[in-house]
């Protein structure tokens, strides 16, 4: 199924408000539901079997017998894939803490952009096979997002690099210490002055420790730092306002009001987790006793975190810093007027915001938060930090520390000098500790050309990349989860790094490789960084504590103290970025991918082929517009432009996006790569091409220019579409006061006793779920978490772009109100479970059926892939194996898999199943117990990892657990109950707390 994109201009005619109305909101997937387009309708037709349309005809008997015989004949066929022979080989002497068939876990750290998450890890026999959230760990609270979810994968990716190379050639790594012995000797001669290591962001103690040792052996070598998505400005932000650099988090658990300058806190960067959990626990049921929050939220391009703000405006990037200047102003921050020249006008609507902000800031002194987005520029940063301590709240909801880094850099200033200095041949010796400079460092900075000034070259990396090929030496890379080390989390608590397993190649980590140019070499991970702590830590009680840190993932009493800053009087800023030459003219702003980040995760198949949150892209990024910004220029989806900035341009298909500020083009890194493995390279375009160290977050001005071609791009955004059906339910929160059970209202069920169903009896348990809307914010880390827990494939671009995408939880986006700024709301769709099933009726095999705890089972090895049951599931969640998805061949992708869940072959169909191997294993061990299964002990992967919390499962037969209580709530509402299916997943319908002040904003 071709998601079939219209071939004409936007018409601006479709560029209308969805009126909406108490009763019945029109909601819409995409521009071309909304107009009803040919394409769309089309769409819908082809999406169920090509003579589907003849089953219409009530006399067509001998044509439906035909169609129904043919299915039969072809689906038994394609569902005798024979299994390919295994070897069994029993394990002589099995470790004794562990029991077959029984998993362990173990607490660790996985680390982005230097910034810890804590992580527990699901290991059976020695394979770890599953991560979760910690609950113990302040970055995560027990949630993760996708990337950490998805970062099991890259341990057993087999385009790993495996072994030590030399000039493209397989060494070793005896050869590549004979080689680096004579450099490091004469470096030494010189103290060093030659000698230069570059490094992301360091927060990791131990290696900021041995990075500085190396100073007692070269005085006069060069540590540089850079990282793509690194926190420069925010850095450069906390210089402006308070004349150091700090760290800030945000403790938004106690926040009633945020303004979000183009953060999407929610879902981006290492402390995601802790701030979706945070924010989605004063949502939720309506804010319960505690009140609801308010999100405001301005950005250019539609994200996880403008989904689910309660004001959002879509602004360019030089209008927010305007905006900010404004609300700034208005609450009081003192600031050098003559400073900050040539502001931005804003649109009317953005000026009507500032007056109700404003007050609403105010009035809230203490209990407010205001966060700068991460790539935003300096000023922005500085005029939050500023806001914040006017606002009074530091100490509450925003708190200040040192700076997580051992050494904080501005990361475009410390390549920038790196490149000097290979530029001028000071460089004898380059040390390349991760990383991809050559890739993704700003363009003009030339550092592939620098590169290759330096006579030795050494790069530690898991992949070999486009950094890596021009290296003389390529030293394989220890995934995390095979190597011990440490890192920081967002609040400066330490996390201790420990492996779950042997590096499955000859891999080395960075404190292995630094131990070499100590004159170390061979001192294991294990003993540096314990070595390092035993200087930390009391001696007497070092043991106790060593153990209860790696035990519980955190080392208590090691987050940074707080600081109280003082903020300069007046705020000095400097002067504002040129103005567009005109209002037409395009600003181009650079964001890191929600998945793939900034290439790092290229070649990870479960990222690739998940959906973006928004545009609902998958395996390709592109150049999005707005629906105004298409009209007036004459472009289409898919269609193919030259984009160009200053003197650079490239190739980039487009992809209409509402809710995208008009004039503003926005561009994903972490794609074009040619030199990743044989996922990534070759997926979508290099941005990064067009960055300058200057601006690297934004374009003051760019052309867009039709090429003629189109390029076809996978985007799920219309499979499984509801066709009209008013399936996602939300209101405003005095809405909700007036009529507390609107949800319900939209839909009656029908009497239990108006079916020809015999019904079922539930005496023991009976399980159930419960999805509230109000908290999902589109991440899809249950998506990639199910497929990890699940063993669910991979199927492609290609496929993806038929609609066989094999997710067993989809995620839909839906748009509502005016295409230019609308409204977003995302609904997680799995198994319903019906309790009428209408998939089990049909199925002539008995391969779906019903469980005596309510579940709708799936027997595999009874399937004979009619496809009966997905044609008649009304909530379109089943998935078929039309091809053998599954890579039955590498070695080290089987030592993924979860040997609780059935790997399926082709031609069989599946789906959601509740997690039933956890319910199995829960049961077991509450059985050996002699008690039953408590709530909460059953816990579905889904459930697991969101990081808002927003997923409840549990046993409808208990009135006091969790899920029994929300369906209680006047919110709580079922799918397309009106067919009689009785779902067993339910929803609770999302509320949004808008400004009384700012109605229709």
């Amino acid at each position: 199924m071709s998601s079939l994109p219209s071939r004409k201009q936007l018409d601006p005619a479709f560029l209308r408000p969805a009126a909406p109305t108490l009763r019945g909101p029109e909601y819409w997937r995409s521009l071309d539901e909304l107009a009803g387009s040919e394409a769309f309708v089309e769409l819908l037709h082809r999406e169920f079997p090509e003579q589907a349309s003849e089953w219409h005809d009530p006399v067509s008997r001998r044509s439906f017998l035909k169609v129904m015989g043919a299915s039969l004949a072809f689906g038994g066929l394609t569902a005798c894939t024979s299994q390919p022979a295994e070897l069994i080989v029993p394990q002589v002497r099995a470790p004794e803490e562990q029991i077959p068939g029984r998993p362990l876990f173990y607490a660790t750290a996985a680390a982005l952009d230097g910034v810890a998450c804590g992580v527990l890890v699901e290991s059976h026999m020695g394979r770890p096979t599953k991560i979760e959230g910690n609950p113990q760990h302040p970055g995560s609270l027990g949630g993760t997002h996708a990337i950490t979810q998805a970062s099991i994968l890259d341990l057993y990716d087999p385009d790993r690099l495996q072994a030590v190379t030399n000039a493209g050639r397989i060494s070793s790594w005896d050869a590549f210490l004979r080689g680096l012995t004579p450099v490091l000797e004469a470096q030494r001669l010189t103290q060093g002055a030659g000698l230069r290591i570059l490094t992301g962001s360091v927060t990791s103690p131990t290696l900021a420790a041995q990075l500085r040792a190396l100073r007692r052996i070269y005085p006069a070598y060069r540590w540089h730092q850079y990282d793509p998505v690194g926190r420069g400005p925010a850095r450069a932000g906390s210089l402006l306002a308070f004349g150091e650099t700090m760290n800030t988090w945000y403790d938004l658990g106690r926040a009633k009001v945020i303004l979000s300058l183009d953060a999407d806190f929610a879902n981006s960067g290492p402390a995601a987790p802790r701030y979706a959990r945070d924010f989605a626990a004063r949502r939720r049921e309506a804010g319960g006793s505690a009140g609801m929050n308010r999100l405001y939220l301005c950005e250019s391009t539609p994200s996880a975190t403008g989904s689910m703000a309660d004001h959002r405006l879509a602004l360019r990037p030089g209008e927010i810093v305007t905006l900010a200047l404004a609300v700034a102003r208005g609450i009081g921050v003192p600031i050098a007027e003559s400073a900050f020249d040539g502001e931005v006008a804003l649109p009317p609507r953005a000026q009507a915001w500032i007056g109700p902000l404003v007050r609403d800031l105010l009035a809230h002194r203490g209990t407010s938060a205001v966060i700068a987005g991460d790539q935003q520029d300096p000023t922005v940063h500085a005029l939050a930090q500023a806001m914040n301590l006017v606002l009074g709240n530091g100490g509450s909801t925003v708190h200040w520390t040192a700076p997580l880094e051992a050494e904080p850099v501005d990361p475009i200033e410390s390549l920038t000098e790196l490149v000097s200095d290979l530029r001028s041949g000071r460089v004898e010796v380059m040390v390349i500790l991760g990383g991809n400079p050559v890739y993704d460092a700003p363009v003009d900075l030339g550092f592939a050309a620098a590169l290759d000034q330096a006579r030795f070259r050494v790069h530690l990396t898991q992949q070999t990349n486009e950094t890596s090929i021009l290296c003389h030496w390529q030293v394989p890379e220890s995934h995390y989860l095979e190597h011990w080390g440490d890192y920081r989390g967002h609040d400066g608590t330490v996390t201790l790094v420990q492996p779950l397993i042997e590096p499955l190649y000859g891999t080395r980590s960075a404190h292995e490789l630094l131990a070499v140019l100590a004159g170390q070499a061979g001192k294991p991970g294990y003993d540096l960084v314990r070595q390092y702590w035993e200087t930390q830590l009391p001696q007497a009680d070092f043991e106790a504590i060593w153990r209860r840190a790696l035990h519980d993932g955190v080392m208590a009493g090691t987050a940074l103290p707080e600081r109280q800053p003082i903020l300069r009087t007046p705020v000095v800023l400097p002067a504002a970025p040129p103005s567009p030459a005109s209002s037409t003219a395009l600003e181009l702003i650079f964001r890191p991918d929600p998945l793939i980040w900034d290439g790092r995760f290229a070649n990870n198949g479960w990222l690739q082929e998940t959906p973006k949150p928004v545009t609902k892209l998958t395996w390709d990024n592109a150049a999005l517009i707005g629906p105004a910004t298409a009209a007036r220029l004459g472009l289409e989806n898919e269609q193919v432009v030259e984009l160009s900035a200053g003197s650079r341009s490239l190739r980039a298909p487009v992809w209409i996006v509402p809710g995208q500020a008009e004039g503003a083009v926005t561009v994903h890194l972490g794609y074009g790569r040619s030199r990743v493995g044989r996922v990534g390279t070759g997926t979508g375009f290099n941005a990064n091409l067009l960055r300058t160290s200057t601006r690297p977050w934004s374009a003051m001005e760019c052309t867009l220019t039709a090429t003629g071609d189109r390029q076809e791009l996978a985007c799920t955004q219309e499979h499984q579409s509801m066709e009209g059906r008013a399936l996602v339910r939300q209101a405003d929160l005095e809405e909700f006061r007036q009529r507390p059970r609107f949800a319900a209202e939209e839909g009656e069920d029908p009497p239990a006793d108006l079916t020809l169903y015999s019904g079922h009896a539930y005496p023991g348990r009976a399980w159930g779920m419960v999805i509230d809307l109000g908290a999902c914010m589109g991440c899809n880390a249950c998506t990639v978490a199910c497929q990890a827990e699940n063993n669910i494939p991979v199927v492609g671009k290609s496929q993806v772009r038929k609609g066989r995408e094999m997710a067993w939880i989809r995620v839909d986006r839906y748009y509502r109100g005016d295409p230019e700024n609308p409204g977003i709301a995302h609904q997680p769709v799995p198994c319903m479970h019906c309790e009428n099933a209408p998939c089990e009726v049909v199925c002539p095999v008995a391969a779906t059926v019903h469980s005596k705890e309510g579940l709708n089972d799936m027997v595999y090895n009874r399937c004979v892939g009619t496809r009966y049951c997905a044609n008649n599931c009304p909530y379109k969640v089943r998935r078929f194996n039309f091809l053998q998805y599954v890579d039955r061949e590498t070695e080290s992708l089987k030592l993924q898999r979860n040997p609780d869940v059935t790997v399926r072959a082709r031609g069989v169909m599946e789906k959601c199943t509740y997690c039933v191997q956890r319910i199995n294993a829960a049961r077991i061990e509450a059985k050996k117990a002699g008690q039953p299964v408590g709530d909460g002990e059953v816990v579905t992967a889904c459930q697991q990892v969101c990081p808002t919390g927003a997923i409840a499962f549990g046993d409808l037969n208990d009135p006091a657990s969790a899920v029994a209580r929300l369906r209680s709530s006047p919110l709580h509402y079922g799918l397309l109950t009106e067919l009689n299916t009785r779902p067993r997943t339910t929803y609770l319908a999302a509320v949004r707390n808008p400004n009384p002040e700012l109605t229709g904003s």
